[in-house]
């Protein structure tokens, strides 16, 4: 019986280099296998850098090859429906970088593509996999912070080089797609629920028109809120709170808990009375997303994370983006 599934990397992206391919390598049920790039000379070099055993000069030879079981897309934003489709009907399991589409209708071809041709798919938001989040839950549900009323969570980085395809309206660029997808998603997440209406502003760059600065207002049944803001122009910065009426909860870093100085999680539940408390909780987010998905592919099961969730993300944003350009609310029906 199979054990190992073998990996390739559609693109020579920044995050596959610094995250992804580190994650395979030290997955228990994973192997690097091929990298694809549109030059030979960079497919090369990442094959020999950081040891696949395989590289192609196109993305379309590796979705050929033989020897490959799943793939992983980095690609622009603008490219993800595209390239899941393909790698669909080639026979690959998918795992896609975040935001999977630009588009809900976008995204359920995806998820239909990929059904059709009996392969897994899912949407790479590897922050969900840290097991602080499943502690932040079981806080939640055990009433100690008394019945929740508001979430807030920020996600936040400079961007100052107008050339970087973050800046690329076509392909998806702007801090909404980039960033706020993981607010949006975290709101859904952590509070178990589907908003009803969204509000939203945006302030856009004059130069590509992508958003800078967005932030939102989700509007939950039985009075439940949740804001964020997302930004390529102030502060870094990354955090959520959940607040109830008897106290709240802080994450630090919920997206990216590696940054922190010791590499783990760290929650802060803070009472009514003032009386506060630290969790340090430790765990590799990307290994953990590559081996629950290998996982997956090896026992034929869908993921934790499944297709149509990714779509009701996708909706959520579809209903930011209207809310910018119209200035309403705007409601939504799951």
């Amino acid at each position: 019986m199979k054990d190992i599934v073998r990996w390739g990397v559609v693109g020579n992206a920044r995050i596959a280099r610094q995250a992804l391919i580190p994650a395979i390598r030290k997955a228990k049920n994973a192997e690097l296998t091929a990298v694809a790039s549109r030059s030979a000379a960079k497919a090369k070099e990442a094959a020999d850098t950081y040891g696949f055993r395989k590289f192609h000069d196109s993305y379309e030879a590796l979705l050929r090859d033989p020897d490959v079981d799943a793939v992983y897309i980095p690609l622009p934003n603008g490219l993800h429906a595209e390239w899941t489709v393909k790698a669909a009907r080639a026979g690959k399991h998918v795992l896609c970088e975040k935001p999977a589409a630009l588009t809900a209708v976008q995204a359920q071809q995806m998820v239909e593509a990929c059904h059709a041709n009996d392969v897994v798919f899912m949407e790479a938001f590897m922050y969900q996999f840290h097991p602080q989040h499943e502690r932040v839950r079981a806080i939640v549900a055990s009433g100690e912070i008394g019945e929740v009323r508001l979430m807030h969570s920020r996600f936040a980085f400079r961007l100052d080089d107008p050339g970087n395809v973050r800046f690329d309206k076509k392909l998806g660029g702007g801090a909404l797609y980039d960033v706020g997808c993981y607010c949006i998603h975290s709101s859904r997440h952590i509070l178990g629920a589907e908003p009803s209406a969204v509000y939203a502003r945006a302030h856009a760059d004059p130069d590509s028109g992508v958003d800078l600065t967005t932030t939102g207002m989700l509007s939950f049944d039985h009075g439940l809120q949740a804001s964020f803001d997302c930004s390529f122009e102030t502060v870094p910065g990354e955090f959520f709170e959940v607040i109830g009426d008897k106290g709240r909860i802080h994450v630090q870093r919920p997206y990216r808990p590696d940054k922190n100085e010791d590499g783990q999680g760290r929650i802060v539940v803070t009472m009514a009375d003032g009386e506060s408390r630290v969790e340090r909780i430790a765990g590799d987010s990307y290994v953990l997303q590559v081996e629950h998905f290998s996982q997956c592919v090896l026992d034929h099961s869908a993921p934790t994370y499944f297709g149509q969730a990714t779509v009701r993300n996708m909706k959520v944003i579809d209903a930011c983006r209207q809310s910018i350009r119209s200035g309403q609310a705007v409601p939504l029906g799951f």
